[in-house]
């Protein structure tokens, strides 16, 4: 019972954590400096490597597929399969996964640090909100990278299952590019890109958290982004599971 009490505890702290951060959304001017930092560190160190994440899982679905579509005849459908399932569930997860993985583990020890050297608690001495101050622009970066980071993958992937499919298995580049659009719908695009910015924002909220609560050592710091890391993921796979879920039953599919 004291686990689950410390869980629910520690689930109703983020979530007020996050609340209070979307408080003071409106006093642009007051994070506006932050965030613009914030986005471009994340850019560096998520770009590139989502990027090299993609192409090879684009190539992988061209080819698993690809190899059961030639035994039916039906080559072109290879396209609407890497495209309709990059864009619905690799693109959103690829971007949230390397935002934890990368940026969430670096906001995890940024607050972690700034708390074992008090400079949470100066900040509140000065009358300075810490939420408002350093929470809000890192919800809003996430969220904002986050989405930005689907069209890269989609990109890319979409580069890595064309070369597969046409260069190695011999498909033409038209019949490619026609089964691709066959499946997708608009509504798959918006889906996505939603996805990612919650994605992003659970990252964000969950490394705030663990960071700003982290025990004040450097050992601390160190649990906090291993925790940060660890919670992220299992929220973003069942939050992922929930959407889709959801997608189905209110958008109706392509036949």
């Amino acid at each position: 019972m004291g686990r689950v009490r410390k869980t629910i505890f520690e689930t109703g702290e983020m979530f007020s954590i996050a609340i209070e951060g979307f408080r003071k959304t409106w006093q642009i001017r007051m994070w506006w400096g932050e965030f613009v930092e914030q986005c471009n560190f994340l850019v560096k160190v998520t770009a590139l490597p989502v990027m090299l994440v993609a192409l090879p899982l684009g190539a992988t679905i061209s080819l698993q597929v690809g190899q059961f579509t030639r035994q039916l005849g039906a080559e072109s459908a290879t396209g609407a399969a890497v495209v309709l399932g990059i864009v619905r569930e690799a693109a959103p997860l690829a971007a949230a996964l390397l935002i934890s993985g990368a940026g969430g583990s670096a906001i995890a020890a940024d607050m972690g640090a700034r708390n074992i050297r008090d400079e949470l608690a100066a900040m509140e001495v000065m009358s300075v909100n810490p939420i408002h101050r350093l929470v809000t622009p890192r919800l809003w970066a996430a969220s904002t990278v986050g989405v930005l980071l689907v069209s890269l993958v989609i990109v890319a992937g979409i580069a890595g299952g064309f070369f597969f499919n046409v260069v190695i298995q011999d498909v033409s580049p038209g019949a490619y590019f026609q089964g691709a659009f066959l499946l997708l719908q608009i509504q798959d695009l918006g889906a996505s890109m939603l996805k990612a910015w919650l994605y992003g924002f659970i990252a964000a909220m969950v490394s705030c958290y663990k960071g700003m609560n982290c025990s004040r050592s450097p050992v601390g710091v160190g649990m906090a982004v291993k925790e940060a890391v660890v919670t992220t993921f299992i929220l973003i796979f069942a939050a992922n599971y929930v959407l889709t879920s959801l997608y189905f039953v209110l958008v109706p599919q392509k036949l």
